[in-house]
């Protein structure tokens, strides 16, 4: 008999974490998205809709990206937009997807969203600049001449001179803060960079030095298994369809795997 290996969203396992991710399994998740975003861009595929959400995570520790035309598009992206399109940047490239694993890198660390705006572009753009400092010519060549609605609210948020990105991921921790390792920030600062010419490219990332000094990435088949997970959301679906509607049976479902289209 065949096994069923079930899936969940990563978003989902992130809210039902009682703990983040080890250092070990985030580089191991980190490294499957990065070689899932390579194949992408590898083939001049840009996937637009990077998110938590749109993200599998099945019990066998295997990340897949959701098919950017299947993926979720609306709730929740700008919290993972790139700073380029929240500012009405005409032409962008790859360097956008980039943008969004670094946020969803962020997220794994901390188990909630590095940017955590209410839901317009320009409130966006306020707490991006509020964390990584207010963009300038020096650093981000061109950023003048963008258009976008939010350069207002860059205009007010220039007092922001001051990076906080280590602070709220700090080498060492005493405090309960998500730490990170010179070498894994170093990762996630060059992922979150304003100028897209500059920000790292998937294939950079991968071999980077994070990914090779300890821990080392956990592998896959010792990754956390979710079945518990998936069974405790089934029962809460459960709950919910029977509150909606009381004569529905509550019997015991099996949670397949997803049909959605999937990039490895």
């Amino acid at each position: 008999m065949a096994v069923e290996y079930m899936e969940h969203d990563l978003k989902e396992i992130i809210k039902t974490m009682k703990q983040p991710f080890s250092p070990s399994e985030i580089k191991c998740l980190m490294l499957q998205l990065l070689e899932g975003v390579k194949n992408l861009h590898d083939n001049s595929v840009l996937h637009r809709y990077l998110k938590t959400s749109n993200l599998l995570l099945n019990s066998r520790g295997e990340l897949k990206i959701l098919h950017s035309g299947l993926a979720r598009k609306h709730h929740g992206n700008l919290l993972y937009s790139a700073p380029e399109l929240l500012l009405g940047a005409k032409h962008y490239s790859t360097a956008m997807d980039m943008w969004s694993v670094g946020c969803i890198m962020a997220e794994l660390l901390s188990n909630e969203p590095l940017f955590n705006g209410s839901g317009t572009s320009a409130e966006q753009i306020y707490h991006i600049c509020r964390i990584l400092g207010t963009p300038n010519e020096t650093t981000w060549p061109g950023f003048s001449k963008l258009t976008g609605v939010g350069l207002k609210v860059v205009n007010f948020a220039k007092q922001y001179q001051e990076k906080l990105l280590r602070k709220k991921f700090p080498a060492t921790s005493f405090t309960g803060l998500p730490f990170l390792s010179d070498a894994g920030f170093d990762l996630l600062n060059r992922l979150l960079t304003y100028d897209p010419e500059k920000r790292i490219t998937a294939d950079a990332a991968l071999d980077h030095d994070w990914f090779r000094e300890v821990p080392l990435p956990k592998s896959k088949e010792f990754m956390p298994d979710f079945h518990a997970l998936n069974a405790q959301t089934d029962r809460r679906k459960r709950r919910v369809m029977k509150r909606l509607n009381p004569d529905i049976e509550e019997t015991s479902s099996t949670n397949s795997s997803t049909d959605a289209q999937i990039y490895p």
